[in-house]
């Protein structure tokens, strides 16, 4: 952080401070409802214990704020990741701050394409490991996988040859 940031970071944290937790929450709920048309249900939720929506608030504004990224790239990215982990809301809340940042229709359609690049690749990344770990590296469990193109006995075929 700058000093200015600093300074400005201090002077929120003394306002908070000065008018208290409940009215801190219902101004910034204010807020978001004026400026993005609605309050997303987790703010709503977190809003019941203002605590707990302040030092969220604080900590996602600040982290954005103090970003060396531009704004909008922030909303493409925070886009992008909700549209990996499947999260509706925070895609289309998103996407509706990109938009309202300057995002073209093609830079969100590209966004999007590429979060499901990487979707797609962290799925198979992730499920191929498991596999390697569990079921190729089996050492202990009598799981074996069959060779491209050979034939497996395991301890069914002996048992019906015994029959």
């Amino acid at each position: 952080m700058t000093d200015m940031t600093k300074k400005e970071f201090e002077e929120r944290l003394a306002r908070i401070v000065a008018q208290g937790a409940d009215v801190t929450a219902e101004e910034w709920m204010k807020a978001i409802e004026v400026e993005y048309g609605r309050v997303p249900l987790v703010f709503k939720r977190m809003g019941e214990r203002p605590e707990v929506l302040i030092s969220h608030l604080l900590y996602k504004g600040t982290v954005a704020q103090t970003s060396p990224l531009d704004p909008k790239f922030v909303e493409l990215i925070s886009m992008a990741v909700g549209a990996a982990l499947k999260c509706p809301h925070c895609t289309g809340y998103h996407m509706q701050a990109a938009l309202k940042m300057g995002a073209t229709r093609e830079e969100i359609l590209e966004v999007i394409l590429l979060s499901g690049m990487i979707a797609n690749s962290s799925v198979l990344a992730n499920a191929y490991r498991i596999f390697d770990e569990k079921v190729e590296k089996c050492v202990p469990c009598e799981v074996k996988t069959p060779k491209a193109g050979g034939k497996k006995k395991g301890k069914r075929a002996a048992a019906k040859k015994k029959k």
